[in-house]
């Protein structure tokens, strides 16, 4: 079903799907692999769809490209659902690319955790803020990858007028718990670690989750989503089991195989978006190769191909 349109507050309690970035065969951007994934994960009932984040590999892009491709999301979603277009690297392309999501009909930002190894708290806190000056009102949510900045940099952030959200990607649920305290209540928190750790983080007060799996098998995603929503954490763990090793796949080679096992699923199921780009783990070994046709095939992915 296509879900009914809502706030983004409410959109962000549901599931934040990231999309892949397709690439040619010559490992330029191309944006037509994308619409079958967009429109099966709408149909799904996915609350949220993320251009440019890490499973998009935000990284590897270029600024342009990665303008190029909020464009084009924009287009294919055409308002069925909020786009949340990631920004971050320097300051200067994080604003530049914040206008340019502005423009191109992006709902929200994603603020990405500026990735430089010496970041002061108090510098995090300018940085979101020159960013919510470029985005002229435009919502933002903060993606944290740890907490090693600490709770006070962190309410400091929640409080940056226009941060709506946070994305909680870190694997502590009790200092999750602190830091929604310390917030207002207004403040949407987002398990930021996929659909395994959903149910601890839920557990704790953050509401709706990312996913990468949608780009795979959306409908999976949605259930879990709605498992959790009413409480029924015994059927959502059951659900979870059954997408595990895909995950466990997913982690391998210190987590460089994220984005790999997403786009080899997408080719075994008949839409190719191209190889991940370096330093991502690329071609999967025959042993993985062969373990995530298994998967997909017990998942009765590939009988409907």
């Amino acid at each position: 079903m296509t879900p009914a349109k809502t706030s983004l507050s409410e959109a962000l309690t549901g599931i934040s799907g990231i999309l892949v970035t397709p690439f040619d065969s010559d490992d330029r951007v191309s944006s037509k692999p994308l619409k079958p994934i967009v429109d099966r994960a709408i149909t799904a009932g996915v609350h949220v769809l993320v251009a440019n984040g890490n499973t998009g590999e935000f990284y590897s892009l270029t600024t342009s490209e990665a303008e190029a491709i909020v464009h084009a999301s924009a287009e294919i979603i055409d308002g069925r659902v909020p786009l949340m277009a990631g920004v971050g690297r320097s300051i200067h392309d994080a604003c530049q690319l914040a206008r340019v999501s502005c423009s191109a009909g992006a709902k929200a930002l994603m603020v990405h955790q500026p990735p430089d190894p010496f970041v002061a708290p108090r510098g995090v806190v300018d940085y979101v803020k020159r960013v919510a000056d470029a985005a002229d009102g435009l919502p933002l949510t903060l993606y944290l990858r740890n907490d090693s900045i600490g709770l006070d940099a962190i309410e400091t952030l929640c409080a940056i007028p226009g941060v709506v959200g946070v994305k909680w990607a870190a694997p502590t649920p009790m200092r999750l718990a602190e830091a929604i305290r310390r917030s207002d209540p207004a403040i949407v928190w987002v398990g930021g670690l996929a659909e395994t750790w959903a149910p601890p983080l839920c557990a704790v007060g953050a509401r709706g989750f990312t996913s990468g799996l949608i780009n795979v098998w959306p409908e999976r995603s949605v259930e879990i989503h709605a498992a959790l929503a009413a409480g029924q954490y015994d059927k959502a763990m059951e659900l979870i089991r059954f997408i595990a090793g895909f995950e466990a796949l997913r982690a391998q080679e210190q987590n460089g195989m994220n984005v790999s096992v997403v786009k080899a699923a997408l080719q075994m199921l008949g839409h190719d978006c191209g190889a991940p780009r370096p330093p991502a783990g690329w071609p999967l070994s025959s042993a993985q190769s062969e373990q995530l046709h298994l998967l997909l095939n017990g998942w009765g992915l590939l009988k409907a191909k």
